[in-house]
């Protein structure tokens, strides 16, 4: 079975790259085909390799993980390198905080229509989160896209997603440094002002 690493391979020739559907992946993960063994995540139809994980990437997930939990309401939940499910792919990024709690859960993985924001921590995988990633979230209807910068140290908020149409994209992105804090609404919740400085490793 033929797999790509990032970047996707969009940009060139696809020769040689079966593409699978959601179902499909579903089903080969149901067989056994595919195991967590394999690392992978299904974006826009090619099995795509996951990064390897150095330590500033980890050190960003357990401080964010503390600083999200300690600011969101009962309404929503954090779900930490677990898979979401979109029309053609099914990344599990870094972090994405959901409607509802864990038992929402236990038998489908979240959708578009569950999410309130999507975060990738970036050093190597920098080019394809803002690129194939972005492309994948806008495309979807997220409403909100950040990806932690850690090799510039600054958080790159996207906004404003196109949905479904030729060239999907984010029409807004804002950068925010050490200093700085994020005002972030989920759903028709009171802002929440995440300061940078807390999530950057």
């Amino acid at each position: 079975m033929t797999t790509q690493t990032a970047h996707l391979p969009f940009q060139g020739t696809t020769a040689g790259f079966r593409r699978f559907s959601v179902p499909e992946y579903h089903r080969l993960i149901e067989l056994g085909i595919l195991n967590e063994d394999d690392n992978l995540e299904l974006l826009e139809g090619y099995l795509v390799h996951k990064m390897s994980r150095n330590a500033p990437h980890d050190a960003a997930i357990q401080q964010g993980t503390t600083k999200w939990i300690r600011v969101l309401t009962s309404d929503w939940n954090l779900r930490v390198q677990c898979a979401i499910t979109l029309p053609e792919s099914e990344p599990e990024p870094d972090f994405a905080i959901v409607r509802g709690d864990a038992k929402a859960y236990l038998t489908r993985h979240p959708t578009a229509a569950d999410i309130g924001l999507v975060v990738e921590v970036s050093d190597s995988t920098l080019p394809g989160d803002r690129d194939d990633k972005g492309r994948i979230y806008a495309r979807a209807g997220i409403p909100c896209y950040w990806i932690v910068n850690v090799n510039d140290r600054w958080i790159e908020v996207y906004t404003s997603p196109s949905g479904p149409v030729a060239d999907p994209k984010f029409a807004l992105r804002v950068d925010h440094r050490p200093g700085d804090s994020i005002s972030l609404v989920l759903g028709n919740d009171a802002p929440i002002l995440i300061a940078v400085q807390d999530i950057l490793p």
